[in-house]
Order: structure tokens, then C-alpha cells, then sequence
């Protein structure tokens, strides 16, 4: 049965996801829990909040042999995430480490799937239909090689672009791809180095520099898109991170 989330002037149909009763949600609760599906909205500096849940998934691998790769940033950014809103992760649910809070008032779930990268669609899918999330506010973080590394860029949907993980999310969501990403550029092999070998490869000096400086405009972004959704702030956002380099 397609679930759909209705709005004031606007119906956004998700994924085939299954109806479950929400209880209220409650704030770094331990235990799993589920994110009651909301559709009241609110102002805030003369913009529309709206209150339906958030799933922000980063997307890597797990494992110590893997911290601090290029493949991993989706996994960091998430963390960061974590670390500013306060929320903790230490649960497993549906193979994925979770963690459940706010940002701002607006409910919000974290997730980093440990499936490896190309199995990631399978705990994306499964939390997408328990906690009942509509696909608009699905927002999938993860490494991007068309883009220069450290520069970031936020998009309201998109193709796989041969990324194995996004592949198998887009997948697990009946083949949708009307769902958020935000891309972390990490640039291309130097030369003929193989693809893989430098995903699976740590930053260099100069530019572990670069991501972290973009992971902390990264959080205050994905406040910008939970709160406000996609407006000319975003849009903002994207031009300055694609000039961010370009000297005057």
C-alpha cells in the first residue's frame, strides 16, 4: 500500500511502506522506538518548519580498517551531526546504528548502516518503512568524486551516479530516487590509480584539512534543510561550496 503524507496545498507519496501505529517520541530514548508522523507545520524567522520525522543516513563501511577513508565520509559526516545535536548513537536496528533526537524541534533519526557500502539499501529500506518517512525527507549522505574534494553540495533527488551504495538505497526504495542526498566531494584518482584503491585510501594532510572544514558547514546545512527545507538558502549554500575554491 503507497503511504502518503499530506500537507496544506502539497501530497508527497513515499515508498510501499507498511502502516504502523507511532507512539510519542521521545529524545535520546535507548531503546527503539518510533518517530510519531507528523504533518503540522509552524513558523520560524518567517518560514514554514515542518515536523515530519527526518531519516539522515551516512553512508561507509564498518570497521576500524576503514575510519578516515574517503568511502567513509557519509559515516563522519553523520557523526558530526551527532556530536553538535546531542544525539546518541548506540543502538542497532534493522543491521544500521542509530540514534534518535531533534534538531530544532523537528524530530530526527541517524542512521549508519553496517551492511558495507553495497548493501546499504537493505537497512535504509527497513528503517524508511518502520519509522514511516516519507522519501522527501530521506536525506542520504556520501562521497561524491565529481565534485572536488571537501566541497558539498545538497540536491532534492538524483540518479546513483554509479555509486554502489545509492544504488542499492535507490533499490530498496522501490527504485524511487525523489529522496535528499548530500554529496561530499572527495575528487578523482590522481593518474591511473584504481577507483577502489583510492575510495578505500585516507585523506592526505591538506585535504583531511579540507572535509573537516567542510563537515562543520555540512551540520549547519542539514540544520538549514531539516528546519527550512530546500530554499533559497540552500540554494545559497550549493553556489558558494562550487565557487568555494575560486580565488577573485
Amino acid at each position: 500500500m503507497l503511504y502518503a503524507v499530506c500537507l496544506p496545498n502539497t501530497c508527497t507519496s513515499s515508498v510501499s511502506y507498511p502502516r504502523i501505529k507511532t507512539p510519542n517520541f521521545h529524545r535520546k530514548r535507548l531503546a527503539p522506538t518510533r518517530l510519531r508522523v507528523s504533518a503540522s507545520l509552524a513558523e520560524r524567522n518567517g518560514v514554514q518548519t515542518e515536523f515530519t520525522p527526518w531519516l539522515i543516513v551516512g553512508l561507509g563501511n564498518p570497521g576500524n580498517k576503514y575510519y578516515g577513508t574517503r568511502h567513509n565520509v557519509g559515516f563522519e559526516m553523520v557523526d558530526r551531526i551527532s556530536q553538535e545535536e546531542g544525539i546518541v548513537m548506540d543502538t542497532i536496528q534493522s543491521k544500521a546504528l542509530i540514534g534518535i533526537g531533534s534538531i530544532g524541534q523537528v524530530p530526527v533519526l541517524l542512521a549508519k548502516p553496517q551492511t558495507y557500502m553495497n548493501f546499504s539499501g537493505e537497512a535504509v529500506g527497513s528503517l524508511a518503512a518502520y519509522y514511516q518517512v516519507p522519501l522527501r525527507h530521506i536525506l542520504l549522505v556520501y562521497d561524491e568524486m565529481s565534485l572536488p574534494n571537501g566541497v558539498l553540495r545538497l540536491q532534492p533527488k538524483g540518479g546513483h551516479g554509479h555509486h554502489n551504495g545509492v544504488k542499492s538505497v535507490m533499490e530498496h526504495l522501490d527504485g524511487r530516487r525523489e529522496f535528499p542526498r548530500f554529496c561530499i566531494g572527495v575528487g578523482n584518482p590522481p593518474g591511473t590509480m584504481d577507483m577502489k584503491a583510492f575510495l578505500l585510501q585516507k585523506f592526505s594532510t591538506l585535504e583531511r584539512k579540507q572535509v573537516d572544514a567542510a563537515l562543520e558547514q555540512g551540520v549547519e546545512a542539514v540544520r538549514s534543510l531539516v528546519l527550512e527545507g530546500f530554499t533559497s538558502r540552500i540554494k545559497r549554500f550549493n553556489l558558494g561550496q562550487k565557487y568555494k575554491y575560486h580565488q577573485v
